[in-house]
């Protein structure tokens, strides 16, 4: 068995379960020269903000920023789609030496009167921190001037990790929310918040809810409106998925308004089913939890047969994940273990201490759990465990294929509906004709030969 490479400074950051009692480094920058799969401060408010589909989304800095993040998320709209143009103040070294306030202003007029959008996004980059431009006051005139909200999202790169830009779209998005009117938003209402309708999941999570009798006023952010965010106030619950990218707006609403939240996952028949009968049980209501549970069985009949055909074929195989949030890695080791498969490594960019711990609680001896890794480690891992499917985003789909071994896209740029029941047999239907393809008997690690 190869031993996995393992870059010094990183050692904290990977556990064995079962080999030493657990703990684990995470949370903290990316190592120096670890070409770590991590982004930056602003590419992470972006992701969040992004599917905001009726708002203008204008970048301030070099043009690259803008070029790097356009259609980040991939994210579907039911109508508008001013969030799939990019914008960019593209500064230049003349701007960098004498400021970019005016370009920036005017990019904004004439943004706004071409576009007529219902709010504005405004973020800084890491030269706008250097340079020291006052976006709070730019956008506070352009608010002034045209009527509608002009929000700067503080992003600058250097600030810190993913999770800070995260952050920063939070606050950005808690400006909006409470200045809308809640008037007719009944009892029995959500807001969505973590879900970026990839592949139109998230009008498939909307009708689950609604055949349940519950309203979603806000869907934040996967094909998300403005005026819809601003009277989310009015909601009686928030419903969290990736809780990494927007819990903290959900803290934010509790402490200012009082609406509680709940975690969940759409991801995986058990998950899926627990989110429903986890709303039904905040709102205390009987008949909602029945039709909850009429829902998981009607969907149940259809797709278990279908995923016992699969686990046929699946059963032993193994697999590895690594994914941006880690409440994504929980669900998919159920998935996976439905369909008769082994997880042997798991991690995520953006986990905590407390994710990991839950992934150490569910995951099987011997399984790598892994923060914030790098192409190095990830090689070494798929090798050593001798992995069949690898599951990830764009960045790890080259090294799966460079080493034989299938993949499993589960992020930003899919196009294939992985939530709800529906996305359970999508997903095991993928993992099955990727892991069982005829291809991998040509390729070196199945054929000592060639």
């Amino acid at each position: 068995m190869q031993t996995a490479s393992v870059l010094h400074g990183r050692e904290g950051q990977i556990h064995r379960k079962g080999a030493t009692p657990f703990a684990i480094d995470c949370n903290k920058d990316s190592l120096a020269g670890a070409v770590s799969q991590r982004a930056c401060v602003f590419c992470g408010s972006r992701v969040v903000l992004y599917p905001i589909a009726d708002a203008l989304h204008l970048v301030h800095g070099p043009i690259g920023c803008a070029v790097y993040t356009w259609d980040i998320r991939g994210a579907l709209s039911s109508g508008p789609e001013l969030h799939r143009l990019s914008f960019s103040t593209d500064l230049q070294e003349m701007d960098v030496i004498f400021g970019g306030e005016k370009k920036l202003y005017a990019a904004l007029i004439e943004l706004i009167d071409r576009h007529r959008p219902k709010a504005a996004f405004v973020y800084s980059t890491c030269i706008v921190g250097l340079i020291g431009d006052d976006m709070e006051a730019i956008c506070r005139k352009v608010t002034e001037e045209k009527g509608i909200p002009v929000l700067p999202v503080m992003s600058e790169g250097f600030k810190g990790n993913k999770r800070e830009g995260y952050q920063a779209a939070c606050r950005a998005m808690a400006r909006l929310v409470g200045t809308g009117d809640t008037a007719g938003i009944p009892k029995h209402s959500i807001n969505i918040l973590g879900d970026f309708n990839l592949a139109g999941e998230i009008w498939l999570i909307r009708d689950y809810f609604r055949r349940m009798g519950i309203e979603t006023v806000a869907n934040i952010t996967g094909d998300g409106r403005v005026d819809d965010i601003r009277r989310a106030h009015g909601a009686s619950l928030n419903v969290v998925q990736c809780s990494g990218a927007t819990m903290d707006l959900a803290n934010m609403m509790q402490k200012e308004y009082g609406i509680p939240s709940v975690r969940v996952s759409y991801f995986g028949v058990e998950d899926m089913a627990e989110a429903l009968y986890t709303v039904a049980a905040f709102f205390a209501d009987p008949v909602m939890m029945e039709k909850a549970r009429a829902i998981v069985r009607e969907e149940l009949e259809i797709l278990m047969p279908e995923l016992q055909r699969y686990r046929k074929a699946l059963q032993g195989k193994k697999a590895a994940i690594y994914v941006g949030g880690a409440f994504k890695a929980f669900s998919l080791v159920k998935a996976f273990r439905l369909i008769g498969m082994e997880v042997v490594m798991v991690g995520s960019q953006t986990g905590t201490k407390e994710d990991y711990q839950e992934l150490q609680e569910i995951t099987d001896e011997g399984t790598i759990i892994v923060d914030d890794s790098n192409p190095l480690e990830l090689s070494s891992f798929l090798r050593e465990k001798e992995v069949d499917v690898f599951v990830g985003g764009v960045k790890e789909r080259p090294i799966a294929y460079k080493l034989g071994v299938a993949f499993c896209d589960h992020n930003h740029e899919r196009k294939e509906m992985l939530a709800g029941f529906a996305g359970m047999l999508n997903f095991a239907r993928e993992v099955h004709d990727s892991v069982m393809s005829p291809v991998w008997q040509f390729v070196p690690r199945r054929n000592k030969e060639i």
